[in-house]
């Protein structure tokens, strides 16, 4: 399965309209400090949202397949982009009444989102770049 996203740059911002799988719109935007307008996440801010969300959502998923009551789940993520090889730090809170062997099945669950395993591999880049005439515009 192949998952898709666009975006297209606002003239005369820092901003750019994404579209992803075709269905979902989101607006990146470069903090003011950097001469954007702060009306969104920077771009590379998405990486550690995604993770967060993909851990959140595959414990969730799991625990209601085993009828376990998790609670609320909280997962925090702090993105070192600066470091190498890069850090994620991932904190993640259950206020659930689980067990010792719960925990440690959510903990290896948790590991195992779909986004984590591209992360730990690494990826491949194929990139093409062209200019556009302003007839094709």
């Amino acid at each position: 399965m192949s998952l898709t996203a666009s975006s297209r740059s606002v003239p005369g911002t820092s901003r750019q309209t994404v579209l992803i799988d075709g269905r979902h719109r989101l607006t990146t935007d470069e903090p003011v400090r950097l001469g954007g307008g702060g009306l969104g996440p920077a771009p590379h801010e998405l990486l550690p949202a995604a993770l967060a969300a993909c851990i959140s959502t595959t414990l969730v998923t799991y625990a209601r397949t085993k009828q376990w009551e998790v609670g609320e789940v909280e997962v925090a993520v702090r993105y070192d982009n600066k470091s190498v090889p890069r850090r994620f730090d991932v904190a993640i809170a259950l206020s659930g009444e689980l067990t010792e062997p719960q925990l440690a099945r959510l903990r290896r669950i948790a590991a195992a989102c779909p986004l984590r395993s591209p992360l730990d591999t690494g990826f491949e880049f194929h990139e093409q770049l062209r200019a556009r005439t302003a007839a094709a515009a």
